[in-house]
């Protein structure tokens, strides 16, 4: 499987320009052969968490949901983005995989929200990562800062997920997550990474870009620089499958062990 990952500067609260950013992405990636797009996090609507919570009119949700549907399947892409959800216990950041005729697969609520800003808008959720098939490869979701915990990334692993889609918003001077931490998380979960960052600035934050896609071998397979660019890689599951025989993490890990360390460490701490 050919992918695509898209880095590119966001319009706070312009929709319109955002939707014709990925929709231009959207035409690029599927002229190059790719058959996913992955997108930044909450790039249809701008990475400025107290902006979105004072002047994004919630009932635009729905249809901006439909638009990238009609991206997807006018391109005959699918499609990876991040949007807020409104719940009646508040705010969450989510992602949602469409397939290449525009329809959902899979959705899932951000679980470690990053910063007082998101904390102060947004609630988490606690949902497992998504886990889901499509075209014949196990797809997983989780979005920006869950990716840093570990915990995370081998429940994913666990699932079967054999490419992990990350949407993310990670500012400036962060840039060791891309170049350091995501390539690790791939390797020690023996999974594809595919990390994509926004760039530019953004109601006065500044975006790291350095959008990365890893192997599962800690390999890098592309990575951007600090300008908008759309990345491709090659998923080659022969990789998948070499890396988890030649240091098996996951079939030697006990987990059971790890658990019954952490309920003693718990009943220590009660005492």
């Amino acid at each position: 499987m050919r992918i695509a990952v898209m880095q590119a500067q966001a319009e706070v609260l312009d929709i319109q320009s955002n939707l014709e950013v990925i929709q231009r992405a959207s035409e690029q990636a599927a002229s190059e052969g790719a058959e996913i797009l992955l997108t930044p996090e909450l790039f249809a609507v701008g990475y400025a968490p107290y902006a979105l919570r004072e002047s994004l009119n919630s009932t635009q949700i729905p249809d901006i949901h439909r638009r990238l549907s009609e991206i997807a399947s006018e391109h005959t892409i699918a499609l990876a983005y991040s949007l807020p959800e409104v719940t009646d216990n508040g705010w969450l950041i989510t992602a949602t995989f469409v397939d290449h005729t525009g329809t959902k697969l899979a959705h899932y609520q951000k679980v470690q929200l990053f910063g007082s800003e998101e904390q102060a808008v947004f609630i988490p959720g606690d949902n497992p990562p998504a886990s889901f098939e499509y075209q014949e490869i196990m797809l997983g979701m989780v979005i920006c800062f869950d990716v840093e915990f570990p915990e995370i990334v081998r429940e994913a692993a666990r699932r079967s997920v054999e490419l992990l889609l990350v949407p993310t918003a990670m500012g400036r001077g962060y840039e060791r997550v891309c170049t350091h931490l995501v390539p690790t998380r791939a390797m020690e979960s023996q999974l594809f990474i595919a990390y994509s960052n926004h760039c530019g600035s953004q109601a006065g934050f500044e975006l790291a870009g350095t959008s990365v896609v890893a192997g599962p071998d800690g390999s890098v397979l592309a990575q951007a620089g600090h300008e908008p660019e759309v990345l491709y890689a090659e998923i080659e599951l022969g990789l998948y499958e070499r890396a988890k025989t030649e240091v098996p993490y996951i079939s030697a890990a006990r987990p059971e062990l790890y658990g019954q360390w952490a309920a003693e460490r718990v009943n220590a701490l009660e005492g």
